[in-house]
């Protein structure tokens, strides 16, 4: 895996032009990796996510999950970023508030709340962080100790954080997404 991250983003985005469907998607990738890539994956993977690893992405991921974001969800929301494909995926490293223009966040707020979503729609992927471990051939976290490597296994957001739930917060910062959600001041 030369390319690094790219590489990470690039199979993931293969994968999605390969199967549908997030099972689908993973089985693909699994099969995809060679076991001895898997370590060098789950690194880059930590690499890719970690440009998500902001509370401004966490405040606009808890504005689209209606306040239902916890640090898991949160992790989970950056792998489904990362599943959305390169293009999507580098406009809302820039841009927080870029979630705004796509499809499935907007079908989300037009269905009037968490609580109106089947499982499936939640904007979130956590089977992508088990990829790594499932294509191994063998213990993927004693590989990774042994080389005194490390993998985010939770949020550690960077950046200035702020009150999630102040709608003049929302609206200064994320003020698409808001307007969409019905949270600017």
């Amino acid at each position: 895996m030369r390319h690094g991250p790219e590489r990470v983003l690039g199979l993931v985005e293969r994968s999605a032009a390969e199967t549908s469907g997030q099972d689908e998607r993973l089985e693909w990738l699994v099969a995809a990796l060679p076991s001895s890539q898997a370590a060098e994956f789950a690194l880059r993977l930590s690499e890719v996510r970690r440009r998500v690893d902001t509370w401004a992405h966490w405040h606009a991921a808890h504005v689209i999950c209606g306040g239902w974001c916890s640090d898991d969800e949160f992790f989970y929301f950056q792998a489904w970023l990362v599943g959305q494909g390169r293009a999507v995926f580098e406009s809302v490293v820039s841009s927080p508030d870029a979630l705004a223009d796509l499809p499935h966040v907007r079908k989300l707020a037009s269905r009037g709340g968490v609580h109106a979503w089947a499982d499936a729609d939640w904007p979130d992927w956590e089977g992508l962080d088990y990829v790594a471990v499932e294509a191994f051939d063998g213990d993927l976290e004693s590989e990774l100790d042994s080389r005194g490597l490390q993998v985010l296994v939770s949020p550690e957001p960077v950046g200035e954080a702020w009150d999630f739930a102040d709608p003049a917060e929302v609206s200064a910062r994320i003020p698409r997404l808001g307007a969409l959600f019905g949270k600017v001041a």
